[in-house]
């Protein structure tokens, strides 16, 4: 048999920078701007989608496109200085979509007839039950309860999760670029082509641009396409769905957006309680949870780190609640969860430093207080967006796939439970996706409509069925005589803290804050 020449390894080596090595900083600050704006499609996208259905104003969907990315930039400060430490940028999160939806139409709010009245309702609603779900997440986090389920995590059980949380997002890829496909196509094409085929060519020699910064490259050339299409009169007869998606100017956010405006606690008002309300959004804090574990798995091999141990992932599940709880407090109208867009980032510029992301997340601040100036960039047609999700969702989930180079994947039962665990990730949120929409209650409609968002929540989210149906079988099916096939004895040293040298470089708080929080 011929010599293996392609061995597992623990870390990628195809990077430039890790997690704790800095490019210099006029190439670290573009790079932040760079994942500034890639954040930015679903920070604009989740309050273009339920601000509107909640009575909102375009003025209104402005101000709370502002805070939803003020509270992201503190939320991913907070998560790259004390959390899990990882170069991960924490936005808001389509997990949230159903149960929000069921607040939204709920009786008690629908029968108000004053739009701007049941838009303050609304968001109060929706920031109450934010408030008290939080709650599982900083209980499950800082008593290391998620840490210690982690235990029953493999190499052959993480696999899937990870690859679902990118593959499962497939719906923002080219359904939604195919909306308006001269400027999606193009985009498509030029990214890869950028990034791909030109990433050697280097114009500047110590510098490689076309590897560093496709995002801003292409954004830039295909968004001033657009700008001559829309000042051309291209889309001047086009049916309304088709202009919301090509022009640059229908989302009225420049128009709308103020000048300044610093976005503070309570500013819709005082949250208001619902047991109901409270259930529903729970089931969206445990779908972000399992979404983000499997972000961070893949952001810790994209920043050739060591996989967070359990003592670290719990540390960064207890921030996220504490992100969630400041979702509930500023009224971002939505929850918090890793951005999977800002991960596969990081591969494609080969980029994988921490400060690169505090930085970012400085601008997502700036701009957000500065309402004209973000807005401008805010404008960008989602089309563009989703050419560049092709790519870095692809990128998430081959990640995943990759630890599976540490388990024996010629042991039928691991192709059993591999291809099971990624179809049924994928078709059984597709099925439960079929029969729900913001009015229609989905397939599960019984007469507690707080029960319907749980089980409809949970059963979209392909990471989510993806963990149970791989973590069950991995842990049910001949398992004692299965280790090494698992890949159990390369993956257990990183259960700890103190199973692999590396992780104390890694995950160290910072400030010395070690000594009075030391792991556990």
């Amino acid at each position: 048999m011929a010599e293996i020449t392609h061995p597992p390894m623990d870390q990628l080596q195809d990077l430039e920078f890790c997690i704790d090595s800095n490019p210099p900083w006029a190439e670290t600050i573009l790079l932040a701007f760079q994942n500034y704006i890639l954040m930015l499609g679903t920070s604009v996208m989740i309050p273009s989608l339920l601000v509107p259905a909640m009575g909102g104003s375009d003025g209104d969907k402005a101000r709370v496109i502002q805070t939803l990315l003020f509270v992201a930039g503190i939320n991913t400060l907070l998560q790259a200085l004390f959390g899990t430490r990882l170069p991960a940028i924490v936005g808001g999160s389509y997990a949230y979509v159903i149960p929000i939806a069921y607040i939204i139409n709920d009786s008690s709010l629908q029968q108000i007839s004053d739009r701007n009245e049941r838009f303050i309702q609304t968001m109060q609603a929706i920031q109450g039950a934010l408030i008290v779900a939080s709650s599982i997440q900083i209980v499950l986090g800082y008593s290391q309860v998620w840490g210690l389920f982690s235990r029953f995590f493999s190499p052959l059980g993480i696999a899937p999760v990870v690859a679902l949380v990118g593959l499962g997002l497939f719906e923002r890829g080219f359904p939604l670029l195919g909306n308006c496909v001269e400027i999606g196509l193009p985009m498509l094409l030029l990214v890869i082509g950028v990034s791909q085929y030109l990433k050697h060519v280097r114009p500047l020699r110590d510098l490689p641009i076309f590897e560093r910064f496709p995002v801003l490259i292409c954004v830039s050339i295909i968004w001033m396409y657009s700008l001559i299409l829309t000042a051309s009169g291209a889309y001047r007869n086009k049916p309304n769905t088709t202009q919301l998606s090509c022009r640059t100017d229908r989302a009225n956010l420049i128009s709308t957006a103020p000048w300044f405006k610093f976005p503070y606690p309570l500013q819709w008002g005082p949250p208001t309680f619902s047991a109901g309300h409270s259930f529903a959004m729970m089931s969206a804090v445990l779908v972000s949870m399992v979404e983000s574990t499997g972000a961070y798995k893949a952001a810790s091999r994209l920043a050739i780190a060591t996989p967070p141990p359990a003592y670290v992932l719990s540390r960064g599940i207890g921030w996220q609640g504490i992100g969630i709880l400041l979702d509930g407090l500023f009224g971002t109208g939505t929850g918090s969860t890793v951005s999977v867009e800002n991960v596969g980032l990081l591969g494609l510029t080969r980029v994988g430093s921490r400060r690169v992301v505090q930085i970012s997340a400085a601008f997502m601040m700036f701009f957000s207080t500065l309402g004209k100036f973000g807005a401008v960039f805010a404008s960008i047609p989602f089309p563009i967006f989703a050419a560049l999700y092709c790519i870095v969702f692809g990128l998430v989930a081959s990640v995943g796939l990759s630890f599976l180079q540490f388990t024996n994947m010629n042991c039928m039962r691991n192709l059993v439970i591999t291809g099971l665990s990624l179809f049924l990730g994928i078709s059984i949120p597709q099925f439960f996706n079929e029969y729900w929409n913001p009015t229609h209650r989905g397939l599960v409609h019984t007469n507690a409509g707080w029960f319907n968002a749980f089980l409809n929540t949970i059963f979209s989210s392909p990471a989510t069925v993806g963990l149970i149906v791989a973590v069950f079988l991995d842990n049910t099916l001949e398992v004692e005589k299965s280790k090494k096939d698992r890949g159990m004895p390369w993956w257990v040293k990183f259960r700890t803290f103190r199973g692999d040298s590396r992780n104390e470089e890694f995950y160290t708080l910072p400030f010395n804050l070690n000594r009075f929080f030391p792991p556990t």
